[in-house]
């Protein structure tokens, strides 16, 4: 909550994890856009590399029509040579070639690659180099030689893309399942949070034989209104709640702190060894609204050995 980040940062020393995250979130942002700027999409985004795995024939992105433009490199993959620098090189090799060299594509291009060399790892599909080659062939009343489509439709010619075909239906498939997970998680959440902590004394042993156990119960009302809260101990009908005596109301968002104490009247466990721990089953809940906000907590009872009963 801003309330409470505000107030950590008026005493930083006493939340150096809070401060170390800070400086070094603040650290990585600076050396990111001062030092590394592109170049993080190169060799640091993992975007590209898992893009690359998904990528096949039929999948949309920017991509430089060879047929039309002309073959500016040559070879295989990142082995590629750029063979031309000048149009009237490239002309009097392939005639009907419609590239300009102009380099617009090159120059817009924010990872400095040449999208005429084919499918690249460090294009990040930004679209500028579409933009670019847009605005020069419309001087020609020609269409782009760099558009938004698929290497079956704009290099190889094999027909129009297929947009609907197993992959992406798979995809969808996949992202729809995760969806209604979320759904389904986001709909259950609990509406009131509750932490138990164990206090630093184990027991506490009255005059009398009784057996106390203290502990700190962290309430938080998560819904969007007040509450009434109480709880109960459900499987152990021998210890009963001796603090607090009445409910604890809380404001929508905010939180309270209960110090809680258990007391066992009769025996518990008879060792004559070590002191018994005794699993306990608390449940918690809105008076007001007891079917909808409701939940469990273990804790432990801390039942002495006979030896410490008997001081």
């Amino acid at each position: 909550p801003p309330e409470e980040f505000f107030a950590y940062l008026k005493d930083p020393m006493e939340h150096t994890v809070l401060l170390g995250f800070l400086l070094g979130l603040a650290a990585f942002l600076i050396v990111d856009v001062v030092f590394l700027k592109e170049d993080f999409c190169v060799y640091i985004c993992p975007y590209s590399r898992v893009q690359s795995v998904l990528y096949d024939d039929d999948t949309i992105m920017a991509v430089y029509d060879p047929k039309r433009g002309g073959e500016i490199y040559q070879g295989h993959g990142y082995d590629r040579k750029k063979m031309y620098t000048k149009q009237k090189e490239l002309l009097a090799v392939e005639p009907g070639a419609e590239c300009t060299t102009c380099e617009s594509c090159v120059t817009v291009c924010p990872t400095h690659i040449d999208i005429r060399k084919g499918l690249q790892l460090e294009c990040i599909n930004c679209l500028e180099c579409v933009d670019a080659c847009t605005e020069v062939m419309a001087a020609f009343n020609k269409p782009p030689l760099v558009r938004w489509s698929s290497e079956k439709e704009a290099v190889k010619y094999a027909g129009k893309t297929n947009y609907f075909r197993g992959k992406v239906i798979a995809y969808f498939t996949v992202l729809a399942i995760v969806l209604v997970a979320l759904f389904m998680m986001g709909s259950t959440k609990e509406h009131m949070l509750l932490n138990i902590n164990k206090s630093t004394r184990l027991y506490k042993v009255l005059p009398d034989g009784a057996v106390q156990n203290d502990y700190l119960f962290l309430f938080q009302n998560t819904d969007s209104k007040a509450h009434t809260y109480t709880f109960e101990i459900i499987n152990n009908d021998k210890i009963k709640i001796v603090r607090p005596k009445n409910p604890i109301q809380i404001g929508p968002g905010f939180k309270a702190k209960e110090v809680v104490i258990l007391q066992a009247d009769e025996p518990l466990a008879q060792s004559h060894d070590k002191d018994v721990s005794i699993p306990v089953k608390i449940k918690a809940y809105a008076i007001d609204e007891k079917e909808k906000i409701v939940i469990d907590r273990d804790l432990i009872f801390t039942y002495p050995r006979l030896e410490a009963l008997q001081k």
